[in-house]
């Protein structure tokens, strides 16, 4: 077992939830966004995208049984993708947009800006946690170096 475990699993739940906080902002700001790509000849509107996390390992059983054979697997959590959101897209009706069609309804993103605001206040919440996590780990290297003077 490494002594840098508290470490390397905090260290991958802050970039997990960094991850997470950057996808978050990308989906407010193109919260309005109605011609994010170009498919068969048409515009879409933007789709909200989510991450996927995934344990490193896949339950305590194997995590203990790595450690209590010395491999070196690294404890923690890892973005294994970004989806896009399959709730169907809002349609507004406004028959002046640019992208109106025939009947004057516009295809608005899957973006709910106050869903979104609560998930960066999570992401940011559980990034603070792994920060004090992590300066409790270095807070008790540090009094286990004290012991030794």
């Amino acid at each position: 077992m490494k002594l840098t475990n508290g470490f390397d699993a905090s260290a991958s739940a802050l970039t997990a939830q960094r991850l997470r906080m950057d996808v978050i902002s990308s989906n407010i700001a193109n919260a309005e966004t109605t011609r994010a790509s170009y498919v068969n000849g048409r515009y879409e509107p933007y789709k909200r995208k989510m991450v996927v996390l995934e344990p490193t390992s896949q339950s305590f059983a194997d995590t203990l049984n790595s450690q209590m054979n010395g491999s070196s697997q690294t404890p923690g959590v890892k973005a294994t993708k970004i989806i896009e959101d399959s709730t169907p897209l809002k349609l507004v009706y406004n028959p002046t947009h640019p992208d109106a069609d025939e009947n004057g309804y516009v295809k608005m993103p899957n973006v709910d800006v106050l869903k979104e605001m609560v998930d960066m206040i999570s992401a940011s919440r559980s990034y603070e946690a792994n920060v004090t996590a992590m300066n409790a780990t270095k807070g008790m290297f540090v009094k286990a170096l004290e012991i030794g003077k």
